[in-house]
């Protein structure tokens, strides 16, 4: 047999053996290929500016990168560490060092480049799709058409191409280190199995528990009032990162074990076939697995973390948009709402009107503030916001001494908090009048131009409007002191009434919004930002999900001696097969589920700043990323079954 023979062997050989590693690649490549594809697409831009998408998915791109190569070095390691038997013989008859190296480089290449060009092939064909799926999750108005790029396709091949080099120069440096009998020794090498646990580890295994307990409990507090400062709340956030990353660590360095250990002392030593298959197992393998385990469950959550933050703001935009905008139509300058109005009236469409004047005031609401978060932003003791009369407000009723507030979201809530009852000041420019806070309602009245998206609207008395009105401060008052609310009476008739609105030349549009205009804004947005965390989190879970069915692959051959042994004393494939479910269950469960759990305390903590809706978004968000890494673990099972069977 001749070096070429031996090659094309060889490399028939890894295909069959290594078709996940394969299927990654080519997975890896069809996603960048797709992904760079969007940047030089002329249709993403092409669209009026109604989407600038090229800048950032240029800097997606790059985490793309970084994501891709650490996966693929990763799956190398596993890859060469599997054939260092045979690299091992392959020296024993006589070859050199170098002609090994040349050996493999040759059957990687063509494993390599070849699954690299149906990656491309591949990613070019999904191209069209992924701009289509962006322009639907957008709500952009745009043609999209299968477009290949050489610019996508250069950049595709420099990246893989150093990839390559790396794997390489990585392959290189392991055939030089290695001695004959070390390659002999790297398979049969097991990770340090003591028997029994020590003091140290049950305390590294209890502060792991005890430093995620903290930090989820520290975000909890993160906007209960429980920090009163800026610099308060940025210690907070830095203790909460840190804790819950350590934590993770010293929860797969101890606490696993820990809690197992304690799971195998509660049945007295009285252990089936099951146990020692699934439990024991995972005792001694996670710990050395650690560093690896804690960086995929952190990136983990910062994925669906982030993606349940981007759903949430694009699930809540139609919601948010109400209360920036109360009605169809916030114009608020008199002579634009008459401009429209008889637009409106020309085209024959039905509408109804609602005017409030409305002032700025200083307010010191000190004393109704359930928690005082100082900001320089806001000053709690003279908040300006806009007030506005009873009369413009049907069945609402307060005396000249009361004060009721209204148009509140989840970030003031959660921010500053108000009190049922208590007393403030109202300050103009001389004045100060003390009145009796009422309440506070949901409903907003007044758009974004008056509230600035989150404070409240005073409602008193129209006496006392009268009152702050001729006492208003001009230094703190808005261009515009009149709303126009516009709503359209037929629902069909909206979309024509928002195509006229955008076609109106307005004195000064920055002071009118369009609910609808609004809402498709941060649907635009925020469907831009959702799309790529979403690309980049699939690029992710696949990568983590292989790394982890790697290092399965990798435990299941070391543990085959064991499966024969078994199966000698009678035990059936079934038996075995039970044990090994509960197995990966832990395997891929355990991370999963760590990984759930920071993401939904982090999205928790802070989802109001992002939306209106958050159980919603985020359920979908972690069902659809559970299912998808469950097909790891299910193909971890389904490996292993194939291990039992070859094992007698």
């Amino acid at each position: 047999m001749n070096i070429n023979q031996l090659i094309f062997r060889n490399f028939k050989k890894n295909v069959k053996n290594y078709y996940l590693y394969v299927f990654a690649l080519m997975f890896s490549a069809a996603l960048y290929f797709a992904f760079v594809t969007l940047q030089y697409d002329p249709a993403l831009d092409a669209t009026k500016g109604s989407i600038k998408g090229g800048a950032a998915v240029r800097a997606a791109s790059v985490l793309l990168v970084a994501i891709v190569s650490i996966f693929l070095l990763y799956a190398n390691t596993i890859f060469i560490k599997r054939r260092s038997k045979e690299i091992g013989l392959f020296q024993l008859i006589g070859m050199t060092k170098t002609r090994i190296f040349r050996i493999l480089t040759a059957e990687n290449f063509m494993l390599y480049f070849s699954s690299l060009i149906v990656g491309i092939l591949i990613g070019f064909s999904f191209s069209k799709v992924i701009i289509m799926i962006l322009f639907k999750i957008t709500d952009t108005k745009g043609i999209a058409k299968l477009h290949f790029s050489e610019e996508a396709l250069i950049q595709t091949l420099i990246v893989f191409g150093a990839i390559y080099l790396l794997i390489m120069t990585m392959n290189y440096l392991f055939i030089k280190r290695q001695t004959i009998l070390a390659l002999f020794r790297v398979t049969s090498s097991t990770e340090g199995k003591t028997k029994k646990i020590s003091i140290l580890e049950i305390i590294i295994g209890i502060l792991g528990i005890i430093f995620i307990a903290s930090g989820y409990y520290i975000s909890a507090k993160l906007f209960d009032g429980s920090f009163t400062s800026m610099n308060a709340l940025a210690i907070a956030m830095i203790s909460i990162l840190a804790l819950v990353i350590i934590g993770t660590y010293l929860f797969y360095k101890g606490s696993v074990r820990f809690l197992l250990n304690l799971m195998r002392k509660s049945k007295n030593g009285y252990l089936t076939i099951n146990d020692v298959l699934s439990l024991s197992s995972i005792m001694f393998r996670m710990k050395s697995n650690a560093l690896l385990l804690t960086v995929i469950t952190t990136v983990s959550a910062l994925a669906i973390g982030f993606l349940c933050l981007s759903y949430i703001s694009y699930y809540s935009a139609e919601k948010s948009a109400g209360d920036y905008v109360p009605n169809d139509f916030a114009i608020n300058n008199s002579k634009d709402a008459a401009s429209f109005k008889a637009a409106l009236d020309r085209k024959k469409i039905a509408y109804t009107e609602k005017k409030i004047d409305v002032i700025q005031v200083k307010a010191n609401v000190k004393n109704i503030l359930e928690n005082d978060l100082e900001s320089p932003m806001v000053d709690s003791s003279a908040m300006t916001i806009p007030m506005i009369s009873e009369k413009s407000v049907s069945g609402v009723d307060v005396a000249p001494n009361e004060t009721l507030f209204t148009g509140y979201n989840n970030m003031l809530q959660k921010t500053m908090a108000f009190k049922d009852s208590g007393r403030i000041e109202l300050k103009g420019k001389q004045k100060v009048i003390p009145q009796k806070f009422v309440g506070l309602n949901r409903k907003f009245l007044l758009p974004i131009y008056f509230t600035g998206g989150g404070l409240p609207t005073a409602i008193v008395d129209n006496s006392i409007f009268n009152k702050f009105k001729q006492d208003a401060d001009p230094s703190i008052q808005k261009e515009s002191s009149l709303y126009t609310g516009i709503d359209i009476s037929k629902e069909d008739d909206l979309p024509k009434a928002n195509e006229l609105f955008g076609e109106m030349k307005f004195s000064d549009n920055s002071l009118n919004n369009s609910r609808i205009e609004m809402a498709a804004s941060q649907k635009q947005n925020m469907g831009l930002i959702m799309f790529i965390v979403a690309f980049l989190g699939l690029a992710f879970l696949i990568t983590s999900g292989c790394i982890l069915y790697f290092k399965q692959m990798d435990e299941s051959e070391d543990e085959k001696p064991n499966y024969t042994i078994l199966r000698k004393l009678g035990f059936t494939e079934q038996d075995l097969l039970k044990g090994i479910k509960i197995k990966q269950l832990f395997n891929f469960g355990i991370p999963l589920i760590v990984g759930l759990l920071h993401s939904y305390f982090a999205v928790q903590s802070g989802w109001f700043l992002f939306g209106t809706e958050v159980w919603t978004p985020m359920i979908i968000v972690m069902i659809v990323y559970t299912a998808l890494y469950s097909i790891f673990g299910i193909l971890s099972v389904l490996y292993y079954k194939k291990i039992i069977k070859e094992a007698l």
